[in-house]
């Protein structure tokens, strides 16, 4: 085999090899939600928000729905190639608390718990449809009269 034959195929091998790496998906985690371990650390109707605060840290977002409830999010991503993401795991742990501050109740839900909701859209609908821009151009040749551009 001459230098040059073999030189191609050293960088033919490379070539693949770069392809076979770019293709293999990356794993992003963001947010973070105390494992059940730690959640067991919570007493409902004893620990406060300082308590809580304490045992498994302040949440990245609190209730703004309901007053007096932290949120824990955790999302694992997983990116391969040209593809879209594709979340792969979720994690929210809800605890709320009463009126006085103290912790009422302490949920965890999963990707699998998860619904998609319905966002309202706010576009304006279209009284133009099936016109196009040189009829309403156009279209609008003798409907002015003089005396609506005099004051």
């Amino acid at each position: 085999m001459t230098k040059l034959a073999e030189a191609i195929r050293i960088a033919l091998l490379v070539l693949a090899l770069g392809a076979i790496a770019a293709c293999s998906p990356t794993y992003r985690f963001h947010g973070y939600a105390p494992d059940d371990a730690r959640l067991e650390q919570i007493e409902v109707g004893a620990d406060t928000r300082e308590s809580v605060a304490e045992k498994i840290g302040r949440p990245g977002a609190s209730g703004l729905l309901r007053d007096g409830a932290w949120y824990y999010v955790q999302s694992d991503w997983r990116h391969a190639g040209w593809r879209a993401p594709e979340e792969i795991d979720r994690q929210v742990v809800a605890i709320s608390f009463d009126g006085g501050g103290t912790v009422a109740n302490v949920e965890r839900f999963g990707l699998e718990d998860g619904q998609v909701v319905a966002l309202s859209r706010r576009v304006t609908e279209r009284q133009t449809s099936g016109i196009t821009f040189l009829q309403q151009l156009f279209g609008n040749i003798g409907n002015f009269r003089a005396d609506q551009f005099v004051e």
